[in-house]
């Protein structure tokens, strides 16, 4: 059984549908004991870092998820979600996050459009993870005016470009993230979440 992190911020249904396509149980909930009970979680995401931060930790799922990941399960961020997995963000003010891998989040500066938006491609930078089996280089859509800068080169597993490289996907042990909508990125994407899945045993 995949928990669905249910804190009240982030796209539930489309994530819980792609997680029972590829034939697992999806179950949304915000209940700790079946949180912590589940053989993989997911942390969906859409909004403002400080306001999910402030909802987690009103609802003492913070520290669940720091529970969760002390396991050592699986646990996948998937867009908000993986940026809340850091120590910081600078989105509306500095806020502190669940600090599951260091490094900040920050906005995008320069000349161009924000959010970035659209199809892109993947850079992988360490092939060898298991979230890479069998999965060519390819494009995956995101939607985002903040990006994460990883401290340890070590978490940064895939990176996009968009005026600079910017990361895509994180990982440390079972810790993962993915800036990207997986469950929205057509064939790559669900190839992605299934390797993530097959790590939930």
């Amino acid at each position: 059984m995949i928990a669905i992190i249910d804190y009240g911020m982030g796209n539930l249904h489309s994530v819980s549908k792609a997680v029972e396509r590829l034939g697992y149980e999806a179950l949304v909930t915000g209940d700790p004991e079946r949180i912590l009970a589940a053989e993989g979680a997911i942390l969906p995401g859409v909004g403002a870092f400080g306001d999910a931060m402030e909802h987690l930790r009103e609802s003492g799922l913070d520290a669940t998820v720091k529970q969760y990941a002390a396991s050592g399960k699986p646990l996948l961020g998937i867009c908000l979600g993986m940026q809340l997995l850091f120590s910081s963000s600078e989105e509306h003010g500095e806020h502190e996050g669940l600090g599951l891998l260091p490094g900040s989040v920050v906005r995008f500066r320069g000349d161009y459009k924000v959010p970035h938006m659209g199809w892109n491609r993947l850079s992988y930078r360490q092939s060898e993870s298991p979230i890479f089996t069998g999965i060519e280089e390819g494009h995956v859509y995101f939607v985002h005016s903040f990006h994460a800068k990883p401290e340890r080169e070590s978490d940064l597993l895939a990176v996009t470009d968009y005026y600079q490289p910017v990361t895509a996907i994180v990982g440390r042990e079972n810790v993962y993230g993915m800036q990207f909508h997986p469950e929205k990125s057509g064939e790559i994407g669900m190839k992605l979440l299934g390797n993530f899945l097959t790590l939930c045993k």
